[in-house]
């Protein structure tokens, strides 16, 4: 095991060299540095024409967007590389390829994906990928059915919650998605024209219960092993591909987060669109959105009861009809967890280019209010809202 020190360019070229299982390393002659993120640094590592081959991702040990006053655990490099082994596993077709990890260099080397792009990026600009949500939906499915019980013998899933336990990276989540928007906190950032919308979140008593039902929720389901971060620039995507990237929240806890994750950013998308595009633009785009939010859930739940017929282990688990009985709760909770991610990206610690890159104030500021109401909908109606096609409805209704 190597001993930490920060990589420079120079470092992450020779450590490509020696360990990425390119031909020819010695091609491998310069690094650019890409990081755009919060936590690590990113290198696109070169070869003699500038044509990038691979990736080296380095955690460092704190927030990189804060400083050292904000310190973090460098073992999430090693469960982030771990997850995402554990995910390629099951969901090759979707997931980055990690073709070496570290734990002592908190470092990983993965597959160059130059030829994508992220998700977000191209949702903002109107740039449209028919299959993007339904292939989302089978990467989740896949990945959350094969480390829940349904699939894991019960030793060894006790085991991998324990492998995979992530206290420090899920305590950032457990504040800035359950805690810090329902209080004044200084993590928050909001312009003042929204402090009324604030006020009344936090002074509202029942939607704070609900809150504190997802959070306990987070805080003590560990059906499998989430990804943990699944949002719009987390995804890379190309013409009929989708690869998922940034594991280091993963963790067992409750599917619903995920799920609820990647409907949230979908929907924040939604709320931003009449201040990114022309009026007609954004009404086609925003019926677009609602057909993705709908296609990533039913191939999610399509997937996972195929999976569950076809391959759970437990007899009792297993038992014709339990699997749809047991994904109503999951999708109860991802309704609930979605307007968590709505709250927190609008008036939290970290925000969406979604929103926060539309130009005009005064339409940024509507559409912001569009997502704190919606989010705060969501959380209060999730247990009244039976399907899909009902959110799609009940986001319409709200505006």
């Amino acid at each position: 095991m190597s001993v930490y020190h920060t990589l420079t360019a120079a470092d992450a070229v020779e450590y490509a060299r020696r360990h990425a299982g390119v031909d020819q390393p010695g091609a491998l002659v310069a690094a650019e540095e890409v990081g755009d993120g919060n936590l690590n640094l990113v290198f696109k590592i070169l070869d003699g024409q500038g044509v990038s081959r691979v990736i080296v991702k380095q955690a460092l040990p704190y927030v990189r967007c804060v400083g050292e006053s904000w310190p973090l655990t460098l073992d999430r490099a090693r469960i982030e590389a771990e997850t995402l082994l554990v995910h390629g596993g099951f969901c090759p077709r979707h997931t980055v390829r990690i073709l070496h990890h570290d734990a002592g260099l908190a470092v990983m080397i993965q597959e160059d994906l130059s030829d994508h792009t992220i998700w977000r990026r191209e949702l903002i600009n109107n740039v449209y990928y028919p299959q993007a949500a339904g292939q989302l939906g089978e990467y989740l499915a896949r990945a959350l059915f094969h480390t829940s019980d349904f699939y894991q013998l019960p030793q060894h899933k006790k085991a991998e919650v324990g492998r995979f336990s992530n206290p420090e990276m899920c305590q950032i989540t457990e504040d800035l998605f359950f805690t810090d928007p329902y209080i004044d906190h200084e993590r928050n950032a909001y312009p003042p024209s929204l402090a009324a919308d604030v006020a009344a979140i936090r002074g509202d008593g029942a939607l704070k219960v609900a809150v504190a039902g997802l959070k306990h929720r987070f805080l003590s389901q560990a059906q499998a092993l989430l990804h943990g971060d699944v949002h719009s620039g987390s995804i890379f995507v190309a013409e009929g591909r989708l690869k998922v990237i940034d594991a280091e929240f993963g963790y067992y806890g409750p599917m619903g987060f995920d799920l609820g994750t990647a409907m949230g950013n979908l929907l924040l998308n939604y709320c931003g669109l009449p201040g990114l595009l022309d009026l007609r633009q954004a009404a086609d785009a925003r019926e677009q959105r609602l057909r993705d939010v709908r296609e990533l859930w039913l191939a999610f739940a399509g997937g996972f009861q195929a999976l569950a017929l076809e391959k759970s282990r437990d007899i009792m688990l297993a038992e014709p009809g339990y699997a749809r009985q047991f994904l109503h709760q999951v999708w109860v909770d991802a309704v609930g967890y979605c307007g968590t991610e709505l709250i927190r990206r609008t008036i939290g610690f970290a925000h969406v280019a979604d929103l926060d890159t539309i130009s005009d104030e005064a339409m940024r500021h509507q559409c912001q209010r569009q997502a704190l109401s919606l989010g705060g909908t969501l959380i209060l109606a999730a247990a009244r809202i039976p399907d899909v096609d009902a959110l799609v409805a009940r986001v319409r209704q709200n505006g």
